[in-house]
């Protein structure tokens, strides 16, 4: 673990190390070299099938804004932001407040497609870099948000339950500490980012949805562009991919003259039924009129209507021929998200392997054998080295709850840094409600997504079309800033 974190400073790729790291710890354990060689092939597989729901999700969204391309509806779908989204400065800060408050009601994994799909192309034409998005949208939802839980409760009460504390109490000091973490952290990045910002053009959207990431590599695709009527028409400009279906229903269509009514039906379709989805969870959190709808179900819930909103769509510019456009559109946007994704899956499986929920199963052990869990061990072994100082005990909790969210979880180690603040608070001086509120924070802004590329950072990094690794790189700074002054703010004020 040491060696890939070292790799991982030095801007270079993990995926080797990883693999490598993999073979030998499974080797290690079993003494059986199949066993090892057999565990890498598994890691991958198991940590394949953890992250295929944010693969899924991405390729959907994806899909839709392929057919919503076609007929010119992208760009129109965008204009009513135009008027908030002036600027780039003000995208930036637009986008991180409504993610804020999207995913503090529903976490962000719901959040990412609605803004990547709606305000994301926005604020790229306003002239926001596609980087500063990305980070603008981690911070808000995989950081502020998530590491509060302050409206669904999940990670305070995991937190307080290990600790035998309340968790109200708990709540309330995580969510002052999520806020400070947060802003610091957005702060740092407007600071970095501004000097990138441009003037709003409509060509950097163009420019943006042409971009291609595979691995860490960025660029724009050349396509051949058919152009009809100017775009004041309502049509747009189609890139012609050869010889797919796809290409050739969009080419037929924009030449005969996509209706500008058509265009414009879907621009204001699309954010209307993906705002009733919104309404449709609120009411599930707040009434009894609807089943509730959070987490993995909200994902699915917005996968699906964006599964469905596609086939309208392709149906509707397609006719006959939408059966092979829509297959197409969903070819496409798989093959988008693992282009830019799939490197993550072999740094993901190792580790996986650390955490005892996947280590029997990566590993090929007997059913009912004890799987044994490398890094929470590993954590648990060094807590007595910390000293019994209260700023030195905070950082200390912070630095186990992050070492528990490289997993890629930042649920799965709460029950530990809460049990540890339970024990060792007293001796500290410090409140157990702040020692676990601490080590929450380290545990969720690193494992929710925010300093690791096998987490719910993957989607960020789809929609913005950047590579994930670079996203971590940048976020590393300001969100370890944030967590250094949240920690001091709460030894002196809880």
């Amino acid at each position: 673990m040491t060696v890939i974190i070292a790799v991982m400073v030095c801007r270079q790729n993990v995926v080797v190390p990883a693999v490598a790291a993999t073979f030998l710890t499974a080797w290690a354990y079993t003494g059986n070299l199949a066993s090892g060689l057999s565990s890498v092939f598994n890691a991958s597989l198991t940590a394949a099938s953890e992250l295929f729901s944010i693969f899924l999700i991405i390729a959907l969204i994806t899909a839709l804004l392929g057919s919503l391309r076609a007929m010119g509806a992208d760009k129109r779908m965008v204009m009513p932001f135009q008027k908030t989204m002036r600027t780039g400065t003000v995208a930036f800060f637009v986008i991180f407040t409504v993610t804020y408050f999207i995913s503090l009601f529903f976490w962000p994994t719901p959040a990412v497609p609605l803004i990547g799909a709606i305000l994301l192309p926005a604020a790229i034409r306003a002239g926001l870099p596609a980087m500063a998005g990305a980070m603008a949208i981690a911070i808000a939802g995989q950081g502020m948000a998530l590491s509060s839980d302050y409206v669904i409760q999940v990670a305070p009460g995991l937190s307080a339950a290990g600790a035998g504390v309340d968790t109200g109490t708990v709540a309330d000091r995580a969510l002052v500490l999520s806020l400070v973490t947060g802003l610091v952290a957005i702060a740092i990045v407007f600071l970095r980012i501004r000097s990138q910002i441009k003037k709003p053009d409509v060509a950097l959207l163009t420019e943006w949805e042409q971009t291609v990431v595979s691995g860490e590599e960025v660029y724009v695709e050349e396509r051949a562009v058919v152009t009809a009527g100017g775009g004041d028409d309502g049509s747009a400009d189609v890139p012609a991919s050869g010889g797919g279906g796809s290409s050739r229903s969009q080419d037929l269509g924009e030449a005969a003259g996509a209706p500008v009514k058509r265009a414009q039906f879907f621009a204001v379709l699309v954010p209307l039924v993906f705002i009733a989805v919104v309404a449709y969870m609120i009411l599930g959190k707040f009434t009894d009129y609807v089943p509730e709808t959070s987490g993995g179900d909200a994902a699915g819930l917005v996968g699906g209507t964006a599964a469905v909103l596609l086939l309208v769509a392709t149906m509707t510019l397609d006719g006959r021929g939408c059966l092979e456009t829509c297959s197409t559109h969903v070819v496409d946007g798989l093959v988008f998200a693992f282009k830019a994704m799939g490197v993550v899956i072999p740094i993901a499986g190792f580790f996986f392997i650390g955490n005892s929920d996947f280590a029997g199963r990566i590993m090929g052990l007997d059913e009912g054998e004890k799987a044994p869990g490398f890094l929470f061990d590993l954590v648990s072994s060094v807590q007595h080295l910390i000293p019994e100082a209260p700023l030195f005990m905070g950082l200390g909790l912070l630095l186990i709850g992050m070492a528990t969210g490289l997993d890629g979880s930042g649920f799965s180690g709460l029950p530990l840094t809460g049990s540890l603040s339970g024990a060792l608070g007293p001796a500290s001086g410090v409140d157990p409600e702040t020692l676990a509120a601490i080590g929450q924070m380290g545990a969720i802004w690193t494992g929710g997504g925010t300093l690791i590329a096998w987490s719910s950072l993957l989607a960020v990094a789809g929609f913005a079309r950047v590579p994930v690794l670079e996203l971590v790189r940048n976020l590393f700074l300001p969100v370890v800033a944030g967590l250094l002054t949240a920690t001091v703010v709460a030894v002196i004020i809880f």
